[in-house]
């Protein structure tokens, strides 16, 4: 596999320039016709242009040759939604707005990012999973690829409260190749936790929504360092 073309497909997606992304993934496929992961993109790419058509087409392929792409299945529901074949559309989860709850809710932009391949289908609205370890809260993928880690500061706060029964949402507020920032939203306290706020009370503000074509840097650069799960 040419590593070098597949950080180029992967920067050019994170900065929304879906006509260059669709060039390259077909370059990286015609050395390996079943590469999955160029597909999951072409097919993004795809469908970020409107042309429906060859999304499915290419959504199917990905799934005849892995049935259980978790990636493929959440796309393949996403394409039932009709949608005019010369219209581009933000391929989006969720579209309502989220609004900021004095102590119960944050905006927090990630540390330590991981590998960009792991994030560049994540987009505005959609859940992820915070992991609390000894030393981090990490933030991950459904499918438990890692994708950043929070502050240590708000870290050390939700470990705590996890540890005391607390439970939290988190959603993907926006994704660049360098930036990433979450939306985590207290969703339950623990028994006894009712005397301790999630986060420090701030102004109450409105937080939009940023739609997905807007949320793209254009800086096609990627520089990121995984970190290793904790057991």
């Amino acid at each position: 596999m040419d590593t070098s073309a597949v950080q180029t497909a992967v920067s050019l997606a994170l900065s929304g320039k879906w006509d260059e992304a669709i060039t390259v993934n077909l370059d990286i496929l015609k050395s390996d016709p079943q590469d999955t992961g160029a597909l999951c993109r072409l097919a993004r790419a795809y469908y970020e242009l409107g042309e429906i058509s060859k999304a499915q087409d290419t959504t199917n392929k990905i799934l005849e040759i892995e049935p259980a792409n978790t990636i493929a299945i959440k796309f393949y529901e996403k394409l039932k939604i009709p949608r005019t074949n010369d219209t581009p559309a933000p391929f989006l989860r969720y579209t309502e707005s989220f609004l900021e709850e004095p102590g119960k809710t944050k905006l927090v932009g990630l540390l330590n990012l991981g590998e960009p391949e792991n994030f560049v289908n994540l987009d505005p609205g959609e859940d992820v999973k915070l992991a609390a370890y000894s030393h981090r809260v990490s933030v991950t993928t459904n499918d438990g690829k890692y994708i950043g880690r929070l502050p240590d500061d708000i870290s050390a706060k939700l470990k705590y409260l996890i540890k005391g029964g607390n439970k939290y949402q988190a959603l993907i507020k926006s994704v660049s190749p360098k930036e990433i920032t979450v939306f985590v939203r207290e969703l339950e306290k623990g028994p006894g936790m009712e005397g301790s706020p999630s986060f420090a009370p701030e102004k109450i503000d409105y937080v939009s929504f940023t739609p997905p074509e807007l949320v793209h840097s254009d800086t096609p650069s990627v520089e990121t360092t995984e970190e290793i799960p904790e057991e």
